[in-house]
Formats: structure tokens, sequence, C-alpha cells
């Protein structure tokens, strides 16, 4: 579904944004943007190193004070791990739970997706090197398939940026 015009207004009403996405989809430009119009502290959660254990990481950065956007989260884990490492360091219970740990914060998830030629253009352009276009495909199937299951837990708002201008890609 695309994002109503005022969609920026209505995320800003809430405490917690988690924007997930395959890289290239925008989530950065939102979160930016979201950060300097709304005061949100903005955390960008590159991926993690293997000894990290990730429920405690994502828990300290979710018990920090104040409104936050986690530009990338937890559910990337869950996309990005099988395909790239085989597995996902992440069960569906650890993600409930982390995910109540946002809804609990007054918290929206947010599925920014575009089509996988317009992800892989944008990444060419910002990066000068992208997955291949099957890749990216897999990747947003993954996190279509993510939310998809995440949404019958905790609200979940999707936006499509295929067919909008975006700035470096997120």
């Amino acid at each position: 579904m695309a994002a109503p015009v005022n969609a920026e207004q209505d995320l800003a009403s809430y405490r917690t944004l988690a924007i997930e996405g395959c890289d290239g989809a925008g989530k950065s430009t939102l979160a930016r943007r979201l950060a300097a119009q709304h005061g949100f502290t903005l955390v960008h959660c590159p991926p993690t190193p293997d000894h990290l254990e990730l429920t405690h990481h994502y828990r300290t950065l979710l018990d920090r004070p104040g409104r936050l956007i986690l530009d990338r989260c937890f559910l990337s884990e869950l996309v990005y791990g099988p395909l790239f490492r085989g597995r996902s360091r992440l069960t569906w219970q650890q993600i409930l739970v982390l995910a109540a740990h946002v809804t609990q914060r007054d918290g929206l998830f947010v599925h920014i997706t575009a089509a996988p030629p317009t992800i892989r253009a944008r990444l060419m352009a910002r990066d000068g090197h992208a997955l291949s276009t099957a890749q990216i495909t897999a990747l947003t199937c993954g996190y279509h398939r993510t939310f998809a299951m995440l949404a019958a837990h905790v609200p979940v708002l999707t936006i499509d940026t295929t067919t909008r201008p975006s700035g470096p890609a997120g």
C-alpha cells in the first residue's frame, strides 16, 4: 500500500519507529527526514557481528529514553540472515518479544519497499554497485513475507517508494 500524503505526519505521532526494508528502498532517507523534522533520536543499525547477542543488543537500544527511530532493526536478521548466512540468528519467538517491546514504546513498524529494478538503480547511483535484480527480488520477497507474518501481531505500515523521488537511497 502506498503511504497517504500525510504519512510522515502520521508517523511523527508515534514515540518509536522501526523502519525496515531492503537496502536502497529509502529507509535512511525517511528516517533522517523524520528525525530532523520531528525530534526523534536516530539509530542506524548496521549488520551486527556474529558474536553479538542480538536480543540483548536490541533490547538495550529500545530501552533508551525519548523518541526513537531504528533505521533497520532486528527484522533484517530474518531476511538477510537466511539469504546470506543460511540462517537467522533470531527465532520468531525472539522477534515477537522484541516487536512487543517496540509496541510497548508506542511504536510502529514501517516497511519501506520498492520495485527491485528501482532499488537496483538507486544502489548503482549511490554506491556504484548493487546486488543482482534476482537477489534484490529475493530480499524484497523476504521482507514482504516477514511483514505479512508480523502484521498479525503488531502495527505495520507499508510504504512503496517506487514512484517517489528518492534522495540518497536508504
